[in-house]
């Protein structure tokens, strides 16, 4: 017998079942969620976003909500970390470079005007808890500055927020110029006025999620012609 458990499974459900002839059931969640997920926010070029998203960071900051911004490699993370230094805005990194110190990040995340800054890898499995107040002023906000190459990867980090009933937002932040799109739709990147940017990603994303699912097949027959041989 083989099962298992995870948040993010149901995107994967086909596949789950073809390779392993497992289904997938949903588990309601123990509370309901009432995270708010704001339109996404798409720009030109990579300078456009970053400013943009600094400047939400400064905004929601103000307000003294804590702010988890989601970045996908360590350079990404060092860039925004940069930016915020130069405006004089504290805050933490936490970017799968500094494991030990990992758990006490995660743990003040949620406090009152609190800036963390993580790649998607770091942190994963710790609820960020919120401080006292912190639910009145709308939870913990998530900023997402790449859309994955898999949605559900993005909805790992959009789970942040607003976990066990508590209030919180997300939203994402993209450009034409994200790996996404030069390496999975480097003609439509430009035409994201027209098709609209949620309707860009999914393109990509699709792209992407059908690229990594052949490779994984193929891996799959390696191994079963290693045994057979």
């Amino acid at each position: 017998i083989m099962g298992g458990m995870t948040g993010t499974a149901w995107e994967a459900a086909p596949e789950l079942w073809q390779i392993y002839q497992r289904q997938v059931i949903r588990i309601p969640t123990n509370k309901p969620c009432i995270r708010v997920q704001l339109p996404t926010r798409m720009f030109d070029t990579m300078n456009q976003k970053w400013e943009a998203v600094v400047a939400r960071i400064v905004e929601l900051n103000e307000t003294g909500v804590p702010v988890l911004v989601g970045t996908r490699s360590v350079l990404a993370s060092q860039e925004v970390s940069q930016r915020l230094a130069a405006i004089g805005k504290s805050h933490r990194v936490l970017n799968a470079t500094q494991t030990a110190q990992e758990a006490s990040i995660v743990a003040e995340a949620g406090q009152e005007g609190k800036i963390t800054v993580a790649t998607n890898m770091a942190g994963r499995g710790t609820d960020i808890l919120l401080g006292r107040g912190v639910a009145e002023k709308g939870g913990l906000a998530v900023v997402s500055t790449e859309p994955a190459a898999s949605f559900r990867v993005d909805r790992q980090l959009f789970g942040r927020a607003a976990r066990q009933g508590d209030p919180g937002t997300a939203q994402m932040f993209a450009c034409a110029e994200d790996d996404l799109f030069l390496r999975h739709a480097p003609r439509q990147r430009h035409l994201w006025r027209v098709l609209g940017a949620d309707r860009l990603i999914k393109i990509a994303q699709s792209r992407a999620e059908h690229l990594a699912r052949f490779n994984r097949k193929q891996v799959l027959k390696n191994d079963d012609w290693m045994d057979e041989a």
